[in-house]
């Protein structure tokens, strides 16, 4: 599982087809990416690493806080993409993406595991859908973040 995470002052994605608007004001943007062999632990940790990593400031102006204790907001963008491999050729190969139907099924977990199991209130886009994504990087501040398959960090 792979993770783009920007520290963001707001965020939105918009899909036309099907209509579709989700936006967030101060929070995390994250665009994700689930391989092939990710499993819900995997998803599990992803949600977890996301909301208690600090990445926002504190009183003294160090990064040293988390999106929970800031009360923030997440905004969790699917992303194939992510998954691809470019080191053959000039044509990404995505063929260590996961297939779609487990794919969007991980990818609903990590959002779901996020306003679940770390009270965040989060918002999404559509799953496989053509989106724009508009956003402010506060920072800026921009991390990957990645769990190999099956549980290492890659």
């Amino acid at each position: 599982m792979i993770a783009v995470v920007q520290r963001v002052t707001e965020a939105e994605v918009i899909v036309a087809e099907p209509p579709h608007r989700a936006a967030i004001g101060p929070g995390l943007c994250v665009l994700l990416a689930v391989e092939q062999g990710d499993q819900d632990a995997d998803a599990a940790w992803m949600a977890g690493k996301l909301a208690r990593l600090r990445i926002f400031r504190d009183d003294h102006d160090k990064m040293n806080r988390s999106v929970q204790d800031t009360g923030g907001a997440v905004l969790v963008v699917s992303q194939f993409t992510l998954a691809g491999d470019c080191t053959k050729g000039n044509r990404p190969s995505f063929i260590g993406a996961a297939a779609p139907d487990e794919g969007e099924r991980l990818y609903q977990a990590v959002a779901q595991v996020l306003s679940r199991d770390h009270g965040l209130h989060v918002a999404t886009g559509v799953f496989g859908g053509d989106m724009k994504v508009r956003l402010v990087n506060d920072g800026p501040v921009t991390l990957i973040v990645r769990r190999a398959p099956g549980g290492g960090t890659g």
